[in-house]
């Protein structure tokens, strides 16, 4: 299996390649140069794993057994940057260099960060939403003497392996929900609607390329107030608006759905050149219209809702109310689509859910409902914090990207040194 880039100037690339990246060099994302297809009977004989054995058997078909043993691709995905540190923690030979939007997530997501005083966790506070972050972090990618020099890899949805272990996620949820057990070998596969909290739009691309593999879904987009991939599905509209509006569910609070580009690199059949002229123009001037024939492309392989705070609170109170089920915000936003679009009861549905309500405390009040807070997040609150400030200047994103460089360099130093960074 090999890789390339969907703006078609890089290709060959080993998955080793590709998890020590993020962005390849043409400014493109990587994918599979062939996208595997699962057969039926594959599906079927899946059907009584586990989840942590689809992982499995998904990573096992992009990943060679030399480069990673069959039995160490035990992997998931949650928060990014919580997740990212708790794993990383106290490691003598990584960094990790964890970026958020300051005042743009809730108090706890930001406790789990900020209250990680280990050596090699480097947390910054960016005046910014998470579209500004990812204009500083592109330039370091493109930069390929910086990516070599320092080992650099992305652990967000523009790395490849995230995007990969996603769709294990539509995989096992196809095989636990559409009744694929109870039909014959001779049988068409039944098909299985999957509603997704969009914002980034790692995870709906992830179930764009488990549909290309042959897996039959019906997807659907739902985004909060941030409504580009609803605008674009809907109407071809591929442009950002003017501000990012900060929303209950802030975590998809996103005008840059990067992941589009995977999206449309798909659709086009692999053509690196019309991607890369349409991609070049939207980061040029934040406003694309789609070909005809690819926004007809788009709204075949999905359908998209948009949900303001109003219609979240709502959801939050009558899930809660109706089967005593309390959802975070981000899942309401899909979750939304459940109560609001009529259901073909021929077709069953599935929901991604995406977090703990434990980390929205703020939206579960305004719902009007309550919550027994977890003993360990309270824990949170005594702890001491870290953290630096990325500030916004006039010149932001050039001293933005000049600070991250600079923390590089200081961290390869201190362990060229062989001393503690933050005593040094």
């Amino acid at each position: 299996m090999l890789f390339c880039s969907t703006r078609g100037e890089v290709h060959g690339r080993d998955f080793e390649d590709v998890l020590f990246s993020g962005f390849a060099s043409d400014g493109g994302m990587f994918m599979p140069e062939n996208v595997p297809t699962l057969a039926p009977d594959t599906l079927r004989r899946w059907g009584g794993l586990s989840y942590t054995q689809i992982v499995v058997e998904v990573a096992s078909l992009f990943i060679p057994t030399q480069s990673i043993p069959r039995e160490d691709l035990q992997g998931t995905s949650g928060d990014t940057g919580g997740s990212a540190i708790q794993s990383a923690k106290g490691l003598s030979g990584l960094d990790v260099v964890v970026i958020y939007p300051r005042g743009r997530v809730t108090p706890v997501q930001e406790k789990h960060m900020i209250t990680c005083l280990d050596d090699n966790v480097h947390v910054f506070a960016a005046d910014g939403s998470s579209d500004d972050i990812d204009q500083a972090l592109r330039r370091l990618f493109a930069d390929q003497d910086l990516v070599r020099t320092h080992g650099l890899i992305s652990l967000n949805s523009v790395n490849w392996s995230r995007v990969m272990i996603q769709l294990a996620h539509f995989i096992f949820a196809y095989l636990q929900l559409s009744g694929v057990e109870q039909t014959g070998t001779d049988s068409a596969l039944p098909e299985l609607e999957v509603v997704v909290p969009t914002g980034g739009a790692g995870n709906i691309a992830a179930g764009c390329i488990v549909k290309q593999m042959g897996v039959p879904l019906k997807l659907v987009a739902m985004v909060n107030s941030n409504d580009i991939v609803h605008r674009t599905v809907t109407s071809g509209d591929f442009s950002m608006a003017a501000e990012v509006k900060q929303t209950l569910a802030s975590a998809i609070d996103i005008q840059d759905p990067y992941n589009m580009e995977r999206v449309f690199w798909l659709l086009l059949g692999g053509d690196g050149s019309s991607v890369r002229k349409m991609m070049e123009e939207f980061q040029r001037t934040h406003t694309s219209i789609l070909p005809k024939n690819t926004h007809t492309l788009l709204s075949s392989v999905m359908s998209t809702g948009r949900v303001n705070n109003e219609g979240i609170l709502e959801i939050m109170r009558r899930c809660w109310e109706e089967n005593q089920y309390l959802v975070c915000p981000h899942t309401a936003v899909g979750v939304w689509h459940h109560y609001h679009c009529p259901h073909n009861p021929g077709l069953r549905r599935c929901y991604i859910a995406t977090a703990s309500p434990a980390k929205f405390q703020e939206a579960v009040q305004k719902a009007g409902l309550t919550f027994d807070q977890f003993e360990e997040v309270c824990h949170l609150d005594k702890l001491p914090t870290r953290y630096q400030n990325l500030e916004r200047s006039e010149k932001w994103c050039d001293d933005w990207e000049q600070r991250l460089r600079e923390t590089l360099q200081a961290l390869d130093l201190a362990r060229k040194n062989m001393v503690s960074f933050y005593t040094q």
